[in-house]
Order: C-alpha cells, then sequence, then structure tokens
C-alpha cells in the first residue's frame, strides 16, 4: 500500500484438494479479472491447506500489507472447511451461527435435512457482515478488509457480485498488445531500454512457440514474443507501445506482421 494512488489485493486460495493437483484452481484468474475494472491490482496470491495454523498466518500476513484479501475455499458443511474458524482465529474473535444465515439455509432444506453438518455453513466470526450467494444460499462473509468466499467457481463468482459495490475504486490499468514475429533474444536489451524511458508503465514479453502445417506440407514451428504494455497513463501507455512497434519494424518485421490488441 506504498502508492497511495493504488489499490491492491491479495487472493488467498485455501484447500488440500488445490495442493494436490486434484482440482484445478480457476478463482484466482477470475478475482484478478473482475478487479480489473475497479482499478484494484492483485498484488499477491497465496496457496496454503486446510491447516488452520496456516490460514491464520497468510491471513493475518495479507491483511496488514493489502488494501483487500479475498480467500476462496474450505466454507462448506464437512470437518475439513476449517476456514471460518481460522479467520476468527486471525482476528481473535468468536465464531457462531449467524440468525440470517441460519434462515437462509433453513429456507433452502426440507424438513429434518437442516443437520448439525449443513448448520455449519452459517458459522461466522462475531461482528462479520455476510456476503451473499445467489447460488446455493450458503453466504461467505466479510471481516474487515478481508472477504471470505466458497472454492466452487460459480458460487465463488456469485458472491463477487454481492461484494462489488464494498469496494473501492481506484484508476483502472489500460493494456496494450503487439505479437512480433520474433524471438525474445532478439529485442531484449532495446525492450529494457524503453522499459528504463517509461518508468510509469510495465512491460511484458512472452514467447510463444506453435507448429502448423499449411496445406498439409511438413509442420513448420513459428516462433513470437507478446509484448504487453501496461498502465493507467494512456497516453504514457501509447508513447511506449509506439516505441516497441518501431523496435519491430528496426528489426525489419513487416509491418502488416504485427498484430496489436
Amino acid at each position: 500500500m506504498q502508492d497511495p494512488k493504488r489499490i491492491t489485493a491479495a487472493v488467498l486460495v485455501i484447500g488440500d484438494e488445490i495442493l494436490s493437483g486434484r482440482t484445478q484452481d480457476t478463482n484466482l484468474a477470475a478475482i484478478a479479472r473482475f478487479l480489473g475494472p475497479f482499478g484494484i491490482d492483485v498484488a499477491e496470491a497465496r496457496f496454503v491447506p486446510d491447516v488452520q495454523a496456516e490460514i491464520v498466518a497468510a491471513v493475518n500476513a495479507l491483511r496488514s500489507r493489502y488494501d483487500y484479501v479475498f480467500t476462496t475455499g474450505g466454507i462448506g458443511p464437512t470437518h475439513d472447511d476449517i476456514t471460518a474458524d481460522a479467520i476468527g482465529a486471525a482476528f481473535g474473535r468468536l465464531v457462531d451461527h449467524h440468525p440470517e444465515a441460519l434462515a437462509l439455509l433453513a429456507a433452502r432444506y426440507a424438513p429434518g435435512d437442516f443437520n448439525e453438518r449443513r448448520k455449519r455453513m452459517a458459522r461466522v466470526p462475531e461482528g462479520a457482515s455476510l456476503v451473499k450467494n445467489s447460488v446455493s444460499a450458503a453466504p461467505g462473509f466479510q471481516i474487515e478488509n478481508v472477504f471470505v468466499m466458497a472454492g466452487v467457481p460459480k458460487i465463488m463468482q456469485a458472491m463477487l457480485e454481492d461484494i462489488a459495490p464494498r469496494l473501492a475504486r481506484g484508476v483502472p490499468v489500460i493494456s496494450s498488445t503487439l505479437t512480433v514475429p520474433l524471438p525474445e533474444g532478439a529485442i531484449a536489451e532495446d525492450l529494457a531500454g524503453i522499459q528504463r524511458r517509461y518508468p510509469e508503465v510495465t512491460i511484458g514479453s512472452y514467447p510463444f512457440f506453435s507448429e502448423r502445417s499449411p496445406g498439409g506440407e511438413p509442420a513448420q514451428r513459428r516462433i513470437g514474443t507478446s509484448l504487453v504494455v501496461r498502465g493507467r497513463d494512456s497516453a504514457k501507455v501509447e508513447a511506449a507501445m509506439a516505441e516497441v512497434r518501431q523496435l519491430a519494424l528496426n528489426q525489419g518485421v513487416a509491418p502488416d506482421s504485427l498484430k496489436m490488441s
């Protein structure tokens, strides 16, 4: 939070199933895309197991460093869903059933089906506010600058919609991409020079390789680089990208080989 003009966030992904490779995380990318138009930068992401001490340590480290923390996973009805208790421990608050959460869940289940395990999904730390879940009713919650959400992607995204009005707005990042048919090594030194001249923007270089077989002929290997200029000042982004484009032209690239996005 050193830059007062920049709003930052961290994402904490919780769950043994993510770390074991059994489940592939997609929530980090979804959260980053969601926050972009708000001018909120995801500055850090961590992955931790279903271990209370690990969750507590991560939450306390992240909430003191960033404007917002978004957690996903561990708020279901099973024995390994310990996120609510861990968040309560991180803030030094008791965790108990929230009356409104209980009512929301009770309305969803048939008489007799709302058992003690399902009631666990209504437990939140003292003083937390609920985050609505339009998909399955079981809410997430907010405590200070920490938002606690489900791990199921569809449910997590529904919770983000309820969180949106609570977020501060910053200046969105503008991004411009140029794809060039050149290897990174051919442009790396000059690209570094452009970056030094435009410290207000970031210039990313992402190489790619592809195989293609035009007309059934033997496959040809295509080498290229995607160059991405990002920043909050549109004039600086445009000026830096103009130099990046000229760099490619100076390397003998035909103008019609340059692809902008």
